[in-house]
């Protein structure tokens, strides 16, 4: 299990903005993460004084950085990605900040290469599924704007 620091220490995201508290479970294929930044009031992600659901698309995005960086080679350059495109995306509720306790953040690998991977994700509160969808993740950004490897 990973804590919150050693999550951010695997990621860009920094400060409040590595919305991720915990890895619970991982494998080449998969990764379940926690976390219960949605429930704070300064949640860099808010707008309008609520956190809507649609943010929980950040929360996968990141355990998907996690998992990326859980299954790199020791001593492999790290990759510059991004998220390209999500997919068949439901949201089945309005909002994040308004459920008490941990959100449950979970990323499976579907398919890929050395710099393409289509994952399926979804974000839960307790055994309800609040949303998920599929996400199409570019691992190495720099090949995208011409630098060699």
């Amino acid at each position: 299990m990973l804590d919150h620091a050693a999550i951010a220490a695997r990621i860009p995201h920094q400060g409040t903005m590595c919305l991720l508290d915990a890895v619970v479970d991982w494998s080449a294929a998969a990764i379940s993460c926690r976390a219960i930044s949605h429930t704070d009031p300064h949640n860099p992600l808010r707008a309008e004084g609520r956190l809507g659901v649609a943010a929980g698309i950040e929360y996968a995005a990141q355990a998907m950085a996690v998992h990326g960086a859980l299954i790199a080679n020791p001593g492999d350059r790290p990759h510059q990605g991004y998220l390209a495109s999500v997919r068949g995306v439901q949201l089945h509720v309005a909002r994040l900040d308004d459920l008490p306790g941990e959100l449950g953040v979970e990323a499976e690998c579907l398919s890929g290469d050395a710099n393409n991977i289509l994952y399926r994700f979804s974000v839960r509160h307790g055994d309800r599924c609040l949303l998920e969808g599929r996400a199409a993740v570019i691992l190495d950004a720099g090949i995208l704007r011409g630098e060699k490897p």
